[in-house]
C-alpha cells in the first residue's frame, strides 16, 4: 500500500516502538546492551502529502510497560532474573514511573519526503520537555524512524553498578517500525 494523507493510529497493534542502550564504562564488558520494547503506547499521525509541513504526530509511552526483548554482549547471558530486575530497576528507580506515568511527544515540524523524512518534535520525560528529532522513511508497506535521546539532558541519571564501573551509555536510540502505513 502506498502512503497517502490522513489520519494513522499508532501503537502495538501497528508496530514497535523499542528503545537501545549500550554500555561505558571500565565494566562495560560485564553488562549488556539492551532492546527494551514498549508494551503500550498509542499516538496519531496527521498526514499532509501535499503540504508536509502541515502533518501532526504525537505519541503517549508507558513506561511501565517496558521490557527486555534482548540483552547482548556481556560476560554470562541474560537471564529471565536479570530482565525482571532491569525492569524493576527501570521502572522504580530510573523512570519513577508512579511519580511519572507518561512519556509524551509532539511534533512541531515535518519536512521532506515519504523516502526520507525528518521530524522535529518535544518529547516529555518525568516532566521535562526537550527537542528531539525524528529521522525517518517509508519503504514498501514499512515505516522506520529512529531518534537519540541523551538521558542527561532530561535530567535523568544513566543506571550505573560496581560503584560506578559499569554504566548505561547516556545516549539511547528509539526506533519505530511501522506497517502497514496505508
Amino acid at each position: 500500500m502506498a502512503l497517502t494523507s490522513g489520519t494513522y493510529a499508532l501503537g502495538p497493534a501497528s508496530g514497535t516502538l523499542r528503545l537501545r542502550t549500550g554500555r561505558s564504562g571500565l565494566g562495560r564488558r560485564a553488562g549488556h546492551d539492551l532492546t527494551i520494547e514498549a508494551a503500550r503506547w498509542s499516538g496519531e499521525a496527521v498526514i499532509d502529502l501535499d503540504d508536509p509541513s502541515a502533518s501532526v504526530v504525537t505519541a503517549e509511552i508507558d513506561p511501565a510497560s517496558f521490557e527486555v526483548v534482548e540483552g547482548g554482549g556481556g560476560v554470562v547471558p541474560l537471564t529471565a532474573a536479570d530482565r525482571i530486575e532491569i525492569v524493576k530497576t527501570v521502572r522504580e528507580k530510573v523512570l519513577k514511573t508512579r511519580a511519572h506515568p507518561v512519556i509524551r511527544f509532539r511534533s512541531t515540524g515535518v519536512a521532506g519526503t515519504p523516502a526520507a523524512f525528518t521530524v522535529e518534535g518535544e518529547l516529555t520525560i518525568m516532566d521535562v520537555t526537550r527537542p528531539v528529532t525524528v529521522h525517518g522513511r517509508i519503504s514498501g508497506e514499512r515505516l522506520t524512524a529512529e531518534a537519540s535521546v541523551v538521558q542527561s539532558r532530561w535530567g535523568i541519571k544513566p543506571y550505573s553498578a560496581l560503584f560506578g564501573q559499569l554504566r548505561v551509555a547516556d545516549e539511547v536510540k528509539i526506533e519505530l517500525d511501522l506497517a502497514p502505513v496505508g
